[in-house]
């Protein structure tokens, strides 16, 4: 057993005991539960990643429900605890949730909660910043300026790619692969090139609409196009942004074989998941053709990166910051409090998770309803008919 941990004790004669494993921003879901009779317990442990062990131990005799981190491995071991301690409820303060055993949460009746529906808007954003950094070249020349380098003006100093009237290629057009491909077609006025098993009809819409607008002012409109496979948009693309989901089919989906597809000079843009893109076949690819370019925000052995990543001048790395925006990781807060509030008290679960603004509203009440359980199906969950 670990030693006991730090922790920060709110309302402290609540009725349910809510553990949060780390701190989290804002404050509106430590009220959304302590107005609701929760005694929240947050792990306030100088330790970034907290072991099995230590969770087992903030869990303790007597746990209603649990806030978590999709660095922390939920699997059979924690769901036992937390079942015996009476619990039923866990989020992760994430919309991914590659990191719970979602079988084994069944096996002991614990729901499993995530934060759809306010992640979208700041990941793409931060992806076209991605691209946008990249294909300027932002960073080399920020570290050049930093250096005490810069001497003066010369006509081949950091040159970089220009984006307008290039073509922007979107593998996976959900949610976020639509709204990045909106912002880099409105932005700056690129073609889309996109790859997707369905199709993705407002996004074909928009861009049509925006290419008749540019044509009505005289410009060039601009075009899209549904490729037919994956490797035709990596072959035309030159800005090309990941968003597929994690699966069997999905890892590695860039490798080797796939970067040789891309054009010399593409940029690759990774806000997904690392484990879709061959990490040691991506530092290979970068030593070779110094003219290509990456931005990752995820890694394929996260938090460490494979040898040789670090040294690439012609990749941009930052620390899984896509959902970094003030207002969507204190909504992330609050949905997943609310999530494990709502089973708790025995709320039915909303019936879409992509609409959380009712939740997400200062001036009202949160609905009586669970935001997102992943396995509200398999648990025989009620849906809220608000």
């Amino acid at each position: 057993m670990a030693k006991p941990l730090q922790v920060e004790v709110y309302n402290p004669n609540g009725k349910y005991r809510v553990i949060s494993t780390k701190p989290m921003p804002g404050t509106q879901w430590i009220n959304a539960l302590i107005e609701q009779d929760c005694r929240l317990e947050i792990c306030t442990q100088k330790k970034t990643i907290l072991s099995v062990d230590d969770i087992i131990t903030l869990i303790g005799d007597k746990c209603d429900g649990v806030i978590g981190q999709l660095t922390e491995d939920w699997g059979e071991k924690l769901f036992s605890a937390l079942s015996k301690a009476g619990g039923k409820a866990f989020s992760n303060m994430a919309v991914g949730y590659n990191n719970v055993d979602v079988n084994a949460a069944n096996k002991y009746g614990v729901a499993v909660g995530n934060t759809p529906g306010v992640l979208t808007e700041t990941t793409a954003e931060l992806a076209a910043s991605l691209s946008l950094a990249a294909s300027r070249r932002i960073v080399e020349a920020d570290e050049f300026m930093r250096a005490g380098l810069y001497d003066g003006w010369l006509p081949h100093l950091f040159v970089g790619n220009l984006l307008k009237g290039q073509t922007v290629g979107v593998i996976g057009a959900g949610r976020i692969g639509s709204a990045y491909a909106r912002m880099m077609v409105e932005g700056f006025k690129m073609n889309l090139i996109y790859f997707d098993l369905y199709q993705a009809t407002r996004l074909e819409k928009f861009v049509t609409a925006y290419g008749q607008f540019l044509k009505a002012n005289g410009e060039e409109p601009v075009t899209w196009k549904r490729a037919s496979s994956m490797d035709e948009v990596l072959q035309e693309a030159d800005v090309i942004s990941l968003h597929p989901v994690l699966d069997k089919t999905t890892y590695h989906l860039i490798n080797k074989e796939r970067l040789a597809k891309m054009k010399k000079e593409a940029i690759l843009i990774n806000c997904s998941r690392g484990p879709v893109v061959d990490e040691v076949a991506l530092v290979e690819h970068l030593r070779a053709n110094p003219m290509f370019r990456v931005g990752l925000d995820v890694f394929e052995d996260e938090p460490y990166m494979k040898p040789g990543l670090s040294e690439m001048k012609n990749a941009i790395i930052v620390p899984h910051i896509a959902s970094a925006s003030k207002w969507t990781r204190e909504g992330m807060a609050k949905l997943a409090a609310l999530n494990v509030l709502g089973k708790i008290k025995g709320y039915p679960v909303w019936s879409d998770p992509n609409r959380v603004d009712p939740f997400l509203n200062d001036n009202a009440p949160a609905p009586a309803a669970c935001p997102s359980i992943v396995n509200s199906k398999a648990l025989g969950l009620p849906v809220s008919k608000l």
